[in-house]
Parts: C-alpha cells; structure tokens; sequence
C-alpha cells in the first residue's frame, strides 16, 4: 500500500532548481519532459535572485523563535568562532531555511536543489537550512540534480521520512577488512539518519566564496540498507540499486567536519563498485533504511521503469 501511495503521489512531485546544473557534469541532468511524462516529476528553474528577495524579506522574530527551538533540539557547538559570528551564521542559515520553505511552499514544490557555483546575493551556501528542510521531507540533491531530488521525495513518502537521506559517494575504503564506502556531502546529509544527537557547528567551506556556513555534524547509522540512483540512459531511465550494510565510522573525522554514514554492498566494495559503475550509477543516490528492494521492484513495474538491482 505504500508503495501504491507513492506511485501516486509521484505525479505531484514538483521540483525546483535554484540556477542550472553544476558546471561540466552531465551526470546530474537529463530529459525533464521524459521524466514528466513517464514518473509524473515537473521540474522547473527558477533564477538565484527570485529565492535572495525571499531570502531578504524573512522577519527577524521568526529566525529568533527557530534559533530558540533548535538550541532544545540539538547541541550548540561555536568552536573557534567567537559567540557573535557562531550566532549569525546560524541565524543566516535559518534564514534560508525560512526562504526556501516560503518559496516553495507557495508555488508548490515538493524537492529543490541548490548549486555552489551560483549564489550571487546569498551570504553562504544553505547547508543547515537544506538539512532542516530535509528532516521535514522535503526532497533535495546537490549541484541541480533534480532526479535525485525527487527520488528523494518519492522515497521520503515511500518511507514515510524515515532514515531515508541524499547522498554520495564520497570516499571508498578498499583496506582488507575495512573495505566500506563513505557517505557524505560538502554539508547537505540528512539528519534522518542520524544515530546521535546532531551538533550545529559553523566551519570554513573551500567551495563557494562565501561566508563559513552552518550544519548539522552527527554520524550515521547500522543496519540493512537500500542505495539507489536514477539514471538517464538517453533513451530510457533506469533505477539501480544494491542491498548495502551500514555501520558507524570506526574514528573520528576532525578534518571532516560534516555529517557522514558508512555502508557496504553486500554482494563486496569490489563487486559492488565495479557492477554499479557498469550499470551506469552515479555518485549521487538515495540511501534509505525504511525501503526494500522489493517495494522498488514494485514500484518500477508500476512506472514501466527499468530496473537494476546488483546481487
């Protein structure tokens, strides 16, 4: 019945993409009208400028009563900033977030994504206000990957929001007895996941050029898993996905402050890696403990939608 609910709701997803796609990567675009015709996805651009006088109009007693709330929610971690800079650029990030809910909220949007090479008239790049609209199922991937995005969303209702999180590809460990992919992302990695109480800290970002924005650092969780993509063959989709294992890291990561989830296929990292790259999947996926590979099969005799499941 979920997976019939989804189906469904798959023809209302709508999708908002703040500038184009990131620059010289094709694995991020595809045919939006194939995908509006075949998945039910609406997929629109819409200009930085159009979100910055959102952005510009949100009321300051509405940033203090979210800065409020979180405080309770989650762990408040300045670092090396000083309390002033620590308190603005989280109050800026929920900025954002307020932004962007208004925005797409009022126009009907369901999934968004965003793109560090065009933020012109933002202060930083939305790290903790993509993580907060996530933690509310809203659907997101990075660098305009609207397919991400609103498999992200389809997920999300598949799953009913839980432990179901963008991700990539981030790091693979081919160490004998270590072997594992790192999940993350510069700072968008969804807090459903999370296994710990998350921590709002602000930190540099080399990408950008902006001021050092704010996120959410916390570690993932263990258990069986399902990481999927969408890719577009040009000719038609396919959906493909492998059963994974997720675990905790076994240190910590100083140098990586962000949020991070570690997983293996369970057919090997060698296996694994190798037949995903021949299937044609992505570095960006949707990683989800609440959904199965057989609710995706399901869901892809209902889309007449090719479907890859490694084993």
């Amino acid at each position: 019945m979920d997976t019939a609910v989804a189906y469904n709701e798959s023809y209302k997803i709508k999708v908002v993409t703040f500038a184009d796609k990131m620059r010289n990567v094709a694995v991020t675009d595809g045919d939006k009208i194939e995908a509006q015709i075949q998945l039910g996805w609406t997929v629109d651009y819409w200009g930085v400028g159009d979100l910055v006088e959102y952005v510009n109009a949100v009321d300051e007693t509405k940033i203090n009563k979210v800065y409020a709330e979180l405080q309770d929610k989650y762990n408040f971690i300045s670092g090396d900033n000083s309390p002033e800079k620590f308190e603005h650029n989280v109050k800026y990030q929920i900025r954002e977030y307020l932004a962007i809910k208004k925005f797409m909220d009022e126009k009907g949007y369901s999934a968004f994504t965003t793109n560090f090479e065009d933020l012109v008239g933002l202060e930083q790049f939305p790290g903790l206000a993509v993580q907060m609209l996530m933690a509310e199922g809203y659907g997101f991937a990075g660098e305009g990957d609207w397919k991400t995005a609103a498999l992200d969303r389809l997920l999300k209702i598949l799953s009913h929001n839980e432990a179901t999180a963008f991700m990539e590809d981030y790091t693979l460990d081919f160490r004998s007895g270590h072997q594992a992919i790192l999940g993350s992302h510069m700072l968008e990695v969804d807090p459903t996941i999370a296994s710990d109480k998350p921590r709002v800290e602000v930190h540099p970002l080399d990408i950008g050029g902006k001021d050092d924005p704010a996120r959410l650092v916390f570690t993932g969780r263990s258990g069986d898993a399902v990481d999927v993509t969408l890719a577009d063959f040009g000719d038609e989709f396919k959906l493909i996905s492998y059963d994974v294992t997720g675990n905790k890291p076994e240190k910590e990561t100083p140098h990586l402050p962000v949020a991070k989830q570690l997983w293996t296929p369970k057919v090997g990292l060698k296996n694994g890696a190798e037949a995903w790259l021949t299937a044609g999947g992505g570095h960006y996926t949707v990683l989800t403990f609440a959904v199965d590979s057989e609710q995706l099969t399901d869901l892809s005799r209902m889309f007449d939608l090719a479907y890859i499941s490694i084993k």
